[in-house]
């Protein structure tokens, strides 16, 4: 190292050891002799730090054995989208709504919400208590189980605030582990592919229950019966609310009163996920009437919310996690005992999201006009599912398409399988996932012909 190199790291290391004394208040940076380690800035400049044998086997990394993990199944269309040079190409894999110009949309009454917030001085940065935003639990809980609902009033309900709808899951599956009798989980065959990996990491044992019929592109009741009834009792059963994702086919209202006196005559423990209250039919209390018979009953049930699709508060990761109990002592052990789940996991939810839901639901103005939105954007995806199946059968697309129209909420399992699927990639470039699910509020006006166009092509020629 030359003269000028030498001196430039005298002065470099100068530069940090009084920007460092500055910052401990003047005080010199002496070394005690009692440490057995010189000043730092007696040290010769020209000495190197020997690399620490961790750091590398023979000048490899200690991580060189670690495999490249696969593209998660849904996320991964997106990267793959975001490769492709195509000017015509159509993402349909993300679950996100999207504009009839095909942008992500934030909703006015959020952004009102988020003013509101930003021009209160009063408002400070502050951990939340562990449980989260004490306004948006009670608000959270009113949504769902309904101003009235008995459960409330008689306080037998443990509300906490979690990382969206995975993260309430993840919590309520943990204290399941940990202090429910039976650890076997039942969920739907198909799910929402995340379902598998929250609760068998948790510690629950995962197994499945018929749910979709490939040849109606329905409900395949019958087999959902058959397996809840055969299985054991006090198990857990993971039920969506609405908009089942990712076929987009619920039970009637008749099917779930069935369902209901099943698991209860069997002691089955229901977990609804409700990812989208609201933003299947437009109506707030229709899409929460599964989750409300259940609690109507006097029984108990778990309950895992999500802003994201409902508010748009994709990134903000605004859930909850209700647990309704038999009784409010209960209810107030039940939440100590999720307050120790979340502690090491977390420790608490952030505060952004959760004021802005807050703000909105406790002000009567601000809700109506977010049930507006929201109505809104339910209508259009309802409009694009009708301009779909129009385009399928003015092109005398052959099959059955009326699934398309029959289905709910932002999905629709569109019945094509993974053959055609690659092939409306390849040739159309039209991403979704291999199942052949599609994202509705992914599609526009402008789109609708070319994913017709496409689907036609993938029937009549890879059939």
């Amino acid at each position: 190292m030359g003269e000028a190199s030498t001196r430039g790291v005298r002065l470099s290391t100068e530069r940090r050891l009084s920007t460092l004394a500055r910052h401990l208040g003047g005080h010199s940076l002496s070394f005690s002799s009692s440490l057995g380690s010189p000043p730092m800035a007696s040290r010769d400049p020209n000495e190197f730090i020997a690399p620490c044998p961790t750091a590398g086997f023979y000048g490899g990394s200690v991580f060189a054995n670690v495999a490249q993990a696969p593209e998660d199944a849904i996320l991964g269309v997106t990267v793959a989208y975001n490769k492709d040079p195509s000017p015509i190409k159509v993402n349909l894999g993300v679950g996100a709504y999207r504009t009839e110009e095909g942008k992500p949309l934030v909703l006015n009454v959020v952004r009102r919400a988020e003013q509101m917030l930003v021009n209160d001085p009063s408002r400070v940065k502050e951990y939340l208590p562990i449980t989260g935003l004490a306004d948006f639990n009670k608000l959270s809980a009113k949504l769902i189980f309904g101003a009235d609902s008995p459960a409330i009033q008689e306080n037998r309900v443990a509300t906490v605030q979690c990382l969206s709808g995975t993260g309430s899951l993840r919590v309520g599956a943990e204290f399941l582990a940990r202090h429910y009798h039976e650890r076997t989980i039942y969920i739907p065959l198909p799910t929402w592919g995340n379902h598998t990996k929250i609760f068998t990491l948790a510690g629950l044992s995962v197994k499945t229950y018929r749910y979709y019929d490939p040849a109606t592109r329905g409900l395949n009741f019958q087999g959902l019966v058959e397996d809840l009834g055969s299985a054991p009792s006090g198990a857990i059963v993971l039920l969506h609310a609405c908009a089942h994702n990712p076929t987009g086919v619920d039970p009637t209202p008749d099917q779930w009163e069935q369902i209901r006196q099943l698991m209860r005559s069997k002691g089955l423990l229901p977990f609804f996920d409700s990812a989208y209250q609201g933003f299947a039919s437009g109506n707030l209390d229709a899409d929460a009437q599964s989750v409300r018979m259940f609690v109507a009953d006097g029984g108990e049930c778990l309950t895992a919310q999500s802003y994201a699709k409902n508010m748009g508060l994709y990134g903000e990761r605004v859930g909850a996690l209700s647990i309704v109990c038999r009784s409010a002592d209960v209810a107030v052990r039940v939440e100590s005992q999720l307050k120790l789940v979340i502690r090491p996991m977390y420790s608490n939810p952030p505060i952004h999201g959760a004021s802005i839901v807050a703000t909105i639901l406790k002000d009567r103005e601000m809700y109506k006009d977010w049930t507006i939105e929201l109505k809104a954007m339910a209508d259009r995806i309802i409009s694009m599912r009708h301009q779909l199946f129009d385009a399928l059968r003015a092109r005398g697309t052959p099959g059955d398409w009326s699934h398309i129209i029959k289905q709910i909420g932002m999905f629709t399992f569109t019945g094509l399988n993974k053959e055609q699927v690659a092939f409306m990639t390849r040739e159309y470039h039209i991403y979704m996932t291999s199942d052949g699910r599609i994202s509705m509020a992914g599609l526009n006006s402008k789109t609708v012909p070319h994913l017709s166009d496409a689907i036609h092509a993938a029937v009549t020629r890879m059939n």
